[in-house]
């Protein structure tokens, strides 16, 4: 079983350094669909930072983009 802990780890957007913490399960899904995508995990991560709220800390619009992209491969409802 994977932590429930938040675990923090650096990140490099648009060549400034940064740590996120995320829990287990979050970065696992995160480095997936950066794969599946293409996309190196700074990259994606960068692209997420520009998209975001500045309200909104990274690493929650991280877990919602991750979320977004699961409820994205599930079945309708109904």
């Amino acid at each position: 079983m994977s932590s429930a802990r938040p675990v923090k780890r650096s990140l490099t957007l648009r060549g400034h350094r940064t740590s996120v913490s995320l829990e287990d399960a979050f970065w696992a899904a995160f480095r997936r669909i950066a794969a599946r995508e293409d996309l190196a995990l700074n990259e994606l991560a960068a692209r997420i930072d520009a998209e975001r709220d500045p309200e909104t800390g990274l690493a929650s619009a991280i877990r919602v983009y991750v979320l977004e992209k699961v409820l994205e491969g599930l079945p309708p409802q109904g």
